[in-house]
């Protein structure tokens, strides 16, 4: 007989942005290491299906799942940490839960009866949790609930939450808190008590409570957690601030962590960790053998580091597999048209990265910064956009096509080189002209793309509305430009190189399948080609 799933229920306080995701992934890390199969899912509240409209600005990356699903970028997190991928059936959010309710109660699903909160939404919410177990076979499945404690929107998920708690044998809540200190040594519990307090009103009590806190936490303040939150005082776990978010597995490891969850859930608590590779690469992170590269992202988002946690992580981990440091330099595309000269800007690095996005804003100066990294043999790789302006660039300033552009950003121009697909054009929707998912990139021998891989064929996710032009690839190949990946059906373009120095651009988005144990190759290649500078 199968054994029953146990389920950890993540919460937060009164405070968002404390890294509930890297929590998730932490703990998920060091269950997965002691070979339990472990699925995470992320509870967001919004009442968008997903978030593929969303603002870079407001939500930070959209993250891309194998199956092309839009979701929050703590599925990078997750997927970084577990070195596995995800189904979209693991993110749930309120809008597709009030979508399902709906649709439902369209078709007469629910018998003449008017449907509530409880123990319609509820029932349907408890039902997804244990499919995804089911489905997957998992032996813990990890819930992250998004928001604050006591929000409006994520209300209802806690409901269920508290329901299942009653319902299955083995669940168990773990708070995530943030102690603030007044002055150094002077830590305030308030607030997590208060929030804790808040928790039991619905009818959850946490098992275990995870402080962030700038300092680590005194006995005073444990005690005090331990006596006002009902919880063991072996049982309140310090979160603090880490040279690199894959070390809080092992900062967990060394509190026991583990040991406490096994008891709550019932789990043997002799179990051993794998961890020493993973111990190697974060050492590697923060005390590299050699001296930082310095690697300029050349960005429209670059006031929001969140849009591109994805890129800066591939960075990361290919840096750590070379045992190398890693310096980021963030450059805003607009300020290269308009502030700086661009040797100024860029000729102290070692690297130049062009990653995706939307929108004319910038577009020019990422164009100029691709034109000084080919003409000055500068390193270089292009992510999405990054692959559609390296055509635009090269189309312009060796093929002379001087008005080359994408019909994104001028409609009217003569020669588009970037542009939707004629089967595209044909679509009304928003979001349904992407390309979004894993497709097939065939590769050709002998190129940097083919030497990276080490194979023939790969599977890479995209997240697009444009293509490079196919009545163009044959004049850009006549004047130097290597395609070295196509889609092997309709040979659309997925990767390109120059001949003369290291400069590779991928139409799919490598750095959504680069995890810390596996690191994208182009990404290595690139570190790699930057040392050698």
């Amino acid at each position: 007989m199968q054994q029953k799933t146990r389920f950890i229920v993540i919460t937060g306080s009164i405070m968002s942005g404390l890294g509930k995701g890297i929590v998730s992934s932490a703990i998920s890390k060091l269950l997965q290491v002691r070979n339990f199969k472990v699925v995470p899912i992320k509870f967001d509240g919004y009442l968008n299906v997903d978030c593929g409209t969303m603002n870079p600005f407001r939500h930070g990356e959209v993250f891309v799942l194998e199956d092309g699903t839009e979701v929050d970028m703590d599925f990078g997190t997750y997927e970084r940490f577990l070195n596995q991928s995800l189904s979209g059936r693991s993110s749930i959010t309120g809008g597709k839960l009030f979508q399902r309710i709906i649709e439902r109660e369209r078709k007469g699903e629910y018998l003449g009866r008017d449907v509530q909160f409880v123990p319609h939404l509820t029932d349907e919410i408890k039902d997804w949790v244990r499919n995804v177990a089911k489905e997957s076979k998992a032996e813990i499945v990890i819930i992250e609930v998004g928001g604050t404690v006591g929000d409006l929107e994520n209300g209802y998920f806690l409901e269920a939450m508290r329901q299942l708690k009653f319902e299955e044998e083995h669940v168990s809540f773990i708070q995530l808190t943030y102690i603030p200190a007044v002055n150094p040594g002077e830590q305030k519990t308030k607030p997590t008590q208060h929030a804790t307090r808040l928790l039991q009103s619905i009818g959850i009590q946490p098992d275990i409570i995870l402080c962030r806190e700038s300092e680590p936490l005194n006995e005073e303040s444990k005690k005090k957690l331990a006596i006002y939150c009902n919880v063991a005082e072996e049982c309140v776990f310090d979160d603090p601030n880490l040279h690199t978010v894959y070390e809080l597995p092992l900062v967990l490891e060394k509190q026991n962590f583990y040991e406490q969850i096994a008891r709550k859930l019932k789990m043997p608590e002799d179990r051993k960790p794998e961890l020493k590779g993973w111990e190697k690469l974060v050492h590697n992170i923060a005390h590299p053998k050699e001296k930082p590269l310095k690697i300029a992202i050349v960005g429209k988002y670059t006031a929001v580091k969140d849009a591109y946690v994805s890129v800066k992580e591939a960075l990361v981990h290919a840096a750590a597999a070379q045992n190398v440091g890693l310096e980021i330099g963030w450059v805003e595309a607009s300020d290269l048209e308009k502030l700086y000269d661009v040797a100024e800007a860029l000729s102290h690095y070692d690297g130049i990265l062009v990653p995706g996005g939307f929108g004319e804003r910038g577009i020019e100066g990422k164009i100029r910064a691709i034109k000084f990294a080919r003409e000055n043999k500068i390193p270089f790789i292009g992510l999405c956009l990054g692959l559609q302006l390296m055509v635009v660039e090269y189309a312009r300033h060796v093929c002379g096509l001087k008005d080359a552009n994408s019909t994104e950003f001028n409609k009217t121009t003569t020669n588009p080189v970037v542009d939707f697909l004629p089967e595209q054009k044909r679509i009304s929707r928003l979001g349904g002209t992407m390309r979004l998912g894993a497709y097939e990139c065939s590769l050709k021998k002998g190129t940097v793309a083919h030497k990276a891989y080490g194979k023939d064929m790969v599977l890479e996710r995209h997240r697009h509305r444009y293509e490079i032009n196919p009545s163009y690839v044959s004049l850009l190949s006549e004047k130097g430009l290597v395609i070295s990946g196509i889609h092997p059906k309709n040979e659309i373009v997925e990767i390109a190189e120059w001949k003369e120095s290291f400069g590779v651009a991928t139409q799919p988005h490598i750095e959504l399948t680069s995890r810390l144990e596996n690191p994208s190759p182009l990404f290595v290649e690139f570190i790699k080609a930057a040392r050698k500078k």
